[in-house]
C-alpha cells in the first residue's frame, strides 16, 4: 500500500494529512499555525524603502521594495512547509504528495520544494481548503 501526504495550506496555516490514497483511510497528521500570515503590509514593522536621486536634476523618489512584506512572510512559511515535506520524503514517510492551496500560495509553495519532492506530487488543487475535515477531503481529490 502506498502512503500519500496531503498538504492543505494558505499563508497563515496548514494541515497535513496522510492517506492510503486512493483509498478510504485518511488521518490528520498535524496542523501548523502561522499567524503572521494574516498581517497586512501596514501592520508589518519593516524599514521604509530607500530614496534615490535622479542622475540629472534634483528630483528624489522612493525605491520600491522587490517584495512586499506580506509576500516575504508567505514565502518564509512556504519554505518551512517545504522543509517539512522534504524531510518526510527523505525519511520515506510517504510515496506521493498532493498539494492544496489557493493559486498564488500554491505557486510559492511549489517554488520552495526541491526537485526530488516536486517529483512526488501526484495532484494539485487550486482551492483554499485549510479548514476541511478528513471526511470531506476526498471529494476534492482525483
Amino acid at each position: 500500500m502506498s502512503i500519500t501526504w496531503i498538504l492543505s495550506a494558505n499563508r497563515s496555516c496548514a494541515s497535513l494529512f496522510e492517506s492510503n490514497w486512493p483509498g478510504n483511510l485518511m488521518r490528520r497528521l498535524q496542523d501548523i499555525s502561522h499567524p503572521e500570515g494574516r498581517l497586512q503590509n501596514s501592520e508589518i514593522n519593516t524599514d521604509k524603502p530607500g530614496h534615490v536621486f535622479d542622475s540629472v536634476g534634483q528630483a528624489r523618489h522612493s525605491t520600491s521594495p522587490k517584495q512586499e512584506p506580506t509576500e516575504h512572510i508567505a514565502r518564509q512559511f512556504a519554505i518551512n512547509l517545504a522543509e517539512l515535506l522534504n524531510k518526510g520524503r527523505i525519511d520515506h514517510a510517504y510515496d506521493g504528495l498532493i498539494l492544496i492551496a489557493e493559486p498564488k500560495f500554491l505557486g510559492v509553495l511549489r517554488a520552495s520544494l526541491d526537485k526530488n519532492t516536486l517529483s512526488l506530487i501526484t495532484q494539485t488543487v487550486n482551492k483554499e481548503l485549510v479548514d476541511i475535515k478528513e471526511a470531506d477531503l476526498a471529494k476534492y481529490l482525483n
